[in-house]
């Protein structure tokens, strides 16, 4: 047998501080991001409607938006970290244009705050300022994408016909003086994210400062989600928690009107506030009204039932006399209490679905696989983790440049990648595919892009050439 080498106490080799002068690059797999964004026509959808600049010199507002997009990928988180996509040659030949300057990216970011943003209604302390038009305009782009995504699923045979529209807050920590205090004692924002759970897309979003309560006006986000779901919905659903518990957007959900639009009947479930009347009337259900559901690894049982429930909160609504409260509550072992020093814990849901309670409380308990994981990536894996600005149209921008990233990762994930890294996370997508050295020459009149990668590696980047592919290959890398 071989001796084992101990191991040495030095580096065994020396730096050549000489740059290599071929166009090589560390993240040559950042141009399979490029390619799922101009497939998908997103350079059209924003020469049609994100027009502003002031002067013609320059990148193109579509060059910016891929320029954010390709930043929020590679996993950067300010306007500087754009430098290093501008001094990576490989990059730069692969998308046919130098990506702006950090300064000029500010620029152009900070041109989506409008004044009236920061007009503050007098005696309110919380209000969402106007999104101003130039927001809207990046929203139509995002509405566009879904549908291109949603058509090229329907073309792989997987067409998505069921729309489950998961809406939640969540906040976003931010230093800037200019934040506001959230509600829990931090300063930062407080964005309210919808999403296509089926597709995982973020059909709307509303950047919100952060006392901005959940709660406040969630029917705006609502509708705007609805109104993005492309054609060819045959099944439409909404669930969302407490902050959802709002009287105009169960009113607008139970609508008879719902029933005549494209998608039909908007089945629900939200979680319900716990007022006195409701606790009561779930305190005097019998035992032989619950009905075990689980029972979890620390011995904590899971119990549903119905209550026959009218509201009278001043809150709630008559019109809601059709809605079923469905009751759940956790139970201890036998003998132990909860903090509080109750039996039992006790959570509600109203719906106007027709299924077996339990059926429907784990249906409504599974948005937690969805909304809560696209903030976990927002918030962790794309650039919202710093808010760049203090002006408040910007970091908007900001954030849904990132869920337009979002958007566009997911749908490279789910189509062209195959298992384990179909469902993973978007920093575990970033360091298989993303992250691959690779060089690029030109031999004749056509450049090539060799990874310095494994053949397993490799593949998964043809895969994405394969899905995605150009209906014209002039400009496009080959």
């Amino acid at each position: 047998m071989a001796a084992s080498i101990p191991l040495l106490r030095k580096s065994p080799f020396r730096i050549d501080p000489r740059p290599l002068v071929e166009a090589s690059s560390p993240r040559a797999g950042l141009l399979a991001v490029s390619r799922v964004f101009r497939s998908l026509g997103v350079p059209g959808m924003v020469e049609a409607n994100v027009k502003f600049k002031r002067r013609r010199r320059g990148p193109t507002e579509a060059e910016y938006v891929e320029t954010v997009v390709l930043l929020n990928a590679m996993g950067g988180d300010s306007y500087e970290d754009v430098d290093l996509l501008a001094h990576d040659e490989c990059v730069v030949k692969g998308l046919g244009y130098s990506p702006p300057k950090a300064t000029a990216l500010r620029e152009f970011m900070e041109m989506f705050h409008e004044p009236a943003m920061d007009a503050r209604p007098q005696g309110q302390l919380a209000f969402l300022p106007d999104p101003g038009h130039r927001l809207e305009d990046l929203g139509r782009v995002n509405t566009g994408l879904v549908a291109r995504i949603a058509a090229l699923y329907e073309a792989r045979g997987r067409a998505r016909t069921t729309a489950t529209v998961d809406l939640d807050a969540t906040i976003v920590e931010s230093t800037k003086r200019q934040a506001y205090w959230t509600y829990e004692g931090t300063r930062g924002y407080q964005p309210l994210v919808a999403t296509w759970a089926e597709a995982d897309v973020v059909l709307a979003d509303e950047f919100r400062h952060g006392n901005v309560p959940a709660g406040m006006d969630p029917l705006r986000v609502a509708r705007a989600a609805f109104a993005a779901l492309p054609g060819g919905i045959q099944r439409r659903a909404f669930r969302g928690d407490s902050a959802c518990y709002e009287q105009k957007l169960i009113r607008w959900l139970a609508a008879p009107e719902r029933a005549e639009e494209p998608g039909g009947t908007i089945e629900f479930a939200i979680s319900a506030d716990m007022s006195p009347e409701l606790h009561r009337a779930i305190r005097a259900l019998p035992a032989t009204a619950w009905t075990v559901m689980a029972v979890e690894s620390n011995g904590v049982r899971r119990e549903c039932a119905e209550v026959a429930y009218v509201p009278t909160h001043r809150y709630e609504s008559k019109e809601a006399r059709p809605l079923r409260y469905l009751a759940l509550r956790l139970a201890k072992p036998q003998g132990e209490l909860f903090e509080d020093g109750e039996q039992y814990r006790h959570f509600a849901v109203v719906t106007n679905g027709s299924g077996t309670p339990q059926a429907i409380i784990e249906w409504h308990r599974g948005k937690a696989g969805t909304i809560e994981h696209v903030h976990d990536a927002m918030k962790n894996d794309l650039a919202p983790r710093h808010m760049p600005s203090g002006r408040f149209g910007a970091n908007a921008a900001w954030w849904r440049f990132a869920a337009l990233a979002y958007n566009l990762m997911s749908a490279m994930r789910a189509l062209a990648l195959d298992e384990p890294l179909c469902r993973a996370k978007i920093r575990t997508v970033r360091l298989h595919v993303i992250e691959l050295a690779g060089r690029m020459n030109r031999y004749g009149c056509r450049r090539t892009l060799r990874f310095c990668a494994r053949p397993a590696q490799i593949a998964r980047i043809l895969s994405i050439w394969k899905v995605f592919d150009l209906p014209t290959q002039s400009t496009a890398l080959r």
